[in-house]
């Protein structure tokens, strides 16, 4: 009987050896939910406490869109969140070094696309708005164009490609004879 007991207990006591090295795992795992609960609580608290930021990226990349970011991150971030950039993309001309900001807007130009400046220089030296590069905000100070016309023009340039002749503006929906005759000698082509 005896026996018996310092077997049970001897028994007893591996078991309690062999439970508590099993129990080790379960520590871990408990530590690594814990430790999981504490990244998410302080990814929480950084986009509280505003170390994120969101930028617009646009232009010749895989997927324009607005993007979170951490604050004090790069261009070259953004494009890659934005599926990096096209094939058609001069990404030569944009500082992919550069800090973004909250609120930036990142435009990738596509190849051979001028610059707004650009435009506006050969704008001013004859005063005649080229419809194959204007902007919109310049389509606008066109006589009997507004936002609508503009967008429209825009839209066809990019869906038949440029204009040949200044008659092809006539093209398009809402500009017929009347508007032409307005804008006739403020246009361009070249």
């Amino acid at each position: 009987m005896k026996r018996n007991r310092i077997y049970i207990i001897m028994l007893s006591f591996c078991m309690s050896v062999l439970v508590g090295c099993r129990q080790e795992p379960k520590i871990e795992t408990q530590q690594a939910e814990v430790s999981e609960e504490t990244q998410e609580a302080e990814e929480a608290k950084t986009v509280a406490s505003g170390e994120k930021i969101y930028v617009q990226v646009s232009g010749a990349v895989a997927s324009p869109g607005v993007y979170e970011l951490a604050e004090g991150s790069r261009i070259f971030e953004a494009i890659e969140l934005a599926g990096g950039v096209t094939e058609e993309a001069d990404a030569s001309q944009v500082n992919q070094a550069q800090k973004v900001a909250d609120g930036d807007m990142i435009y990738i130009r596509y190849q051979g696309e001028i610059e707004a400046e650009e435009v506006s220089k050969e704008q001013q030296e004859d005063g005649k708005v080229n419809l194959n590069t204007a902007t919109e905000e310049q389509l606008m100070t066109l006589p009997g164009i507004g936002q609508a016309k503009a967008k429209s023009i825009i839209a066809w340039r990019e869906e038949n490609g440029n204009f040949t002749q200044v008659e092809d503006l006539m093209k398009i929906e809402g500009i017929k004879e009347g508007v032409f005759s307005k804008i006739k000698d403020n246009i361009k082509v070249n």
